[in-house]
Order: structure tokens, then sequence, then C-alpha cells
């Protein structure tokens, strides 16, 4: 199955790390976070990339090049969706390129250690246009459990027990691209929300890590743990 990664915004949050170039090439352990994520798929067989660019898409492109000669079994297509194009519009059109078939999206800045062949078969099983990967990251802050006022549990950042949110990974049959009207769309406004209400969105819920890398602390965590060869994606 092709995979899109959604890979064309500003990354402003990111500071100085992104104004020379675009977020998904923010290294990890020497390694652009758009590789990390491209190998997870390729670990299960998934190797026909589509890459929706924007800010700076000169820099992923030209690395989609040599990304191609180091790994010749991976099919990668870098195209630019254009400066300002949002997430929706950006899997729009890259939708038109890839055929009628169902395929595999995420986010360029989120790492996960999350099985994508029961991710699939999960998507097989339910027969539904859309399904999303909710994911509980670690807190950013120590969790309290209170009975008034004496504290029962302190938690130095669990992960959260409760709080679903959208950690990316979807799979997507072509009829759910129909939902999409404008380069303005966001995936995450109308799309997702009209498949809901048409009950057509089920969620894989992850247990496991995953680690978006919003902010340079997001990054520090990323790094710290990679070079402490505790590794817990790909």
């Amino acid at each position: 199955m092709k995979v899109i990664i959604l890979a064309g915004g500003y990354g402003t949050r990111l500071g100085e790390m992104t104004e020379k170039i675009p977020k998904p090439m923010v290294t990890i352990g020497g390694k652009p976070i758009i590789w990390h994520i491209m190998s997870l798929y390729a670990h299960y067989g998934h190797k026909d990339f589509y890459l929706a660019l924007g800010y700076k898409s000169e820099i992923l492109i030209e690395y989609a090049k040599e990304l191609q000669r180091e790994h010749k079994d991976w099919n990668i297509n870098a195209i630019d969706t254009g400066l300002d194009t949002m997430t929706g519009g950006r899997a729009k059109k890259i939708s038109s390129l890839i055929g009628n078939e169902r395929c595999f999206l995420t986010y360029g800045d989120g790492v996960s250690n999350i099985n994508i062949a029961k991710l699939l078969e999960f998507h097989d099983k339910n027969k539904k246009i859309a399904t999303v990967s909710a994911v509980r990251p670690i807190a950013r802050f120590g969790e309290l459990y209170l009975d008034g006022d004496q504290v029962l549990s302190f938690q130095e950042k669990p992960q959260m027990q409760e709080g679903w949110i959208n950690g990316g990974y979807f799979v997507f049959e072509p009829s759910f691209f129909d939902l999409i009207e404008k380069d303005e769309t966001m995936l995450e406004r109308e799309p997702l929300e009209i498949a809901t209400s048409k009950k057509e969105l089920f969620a894989y819920k992850h247990d496991g890590f995953w680690q978006c890398m919003d902010t340079a602390r997001d990054r520090e965590i990323l790094e710290k743990l990679y070079t402490s060869k505790d590794v817990t994606w790909g």
C-alpha cells in the first residue's frame, strides 16, 4: 500500500531549528524524523511513499533523492503541494496521484512503535472508510490523584490514562478523499468530522510508544531516547 506523509508545515514552534530546514528534516540521532517514520512503514513492507511538501520543499525533494539512492527498494515521490495548503488539501492532491486505492497517511513529525500490520487488520475488520490511530502520550507534567486534599497517587510524567488523542497513522479508503473539498480544508476538521457523523471513522487504540515533535523540548525527549539506545519506535 502507498504511504502519504504530510510534510509541508512551517514548524514554527520548533523555533530556530526550522528557520533553514523544514520540520520533517529536524534530526533524531543524526537522521531526519521523516526517515524514522518511513523506516517504520518499510519494516512492515510498505515502501511506496508520497511526501506532501510545502515549506522549503526543495530541501525535502533533494533528501528524497538521497534516500532513494540509499534505499533502492523504496519508491519515493516528493510532491510540492503548495506553501499554504492545509492538511486536507495536501492529502487530496496526493490522492489524485495514487489512484483509486486505499492508503496509509500520517504526519511528518510523530514517531511510534505502532504495529502497522495490526492497524491494517483492524481497518479491514471494521470495513469503514477511515481509521485513525488513537494514542495516549506521556503527560507533560506530574500527575496527581487526589481524595479531597490528600494525594493518593503521584506519578512523574506517566503515560496518560485517559484522553485518547489523534496520533495520525491513518488508513483511508479512496472514498474518504471525496470529503475534502479544497486546498484550505483541514483534514482534522470537516473530512474527519463528516466521517464521524456517518459512523465511518474507527479508532485503533495504540497503547505503546508515541511521541510527536512539536517543540524543541519534544525533540530533546526523542534525542535522549535514541542516544540512550532506549529506542521504542521502528
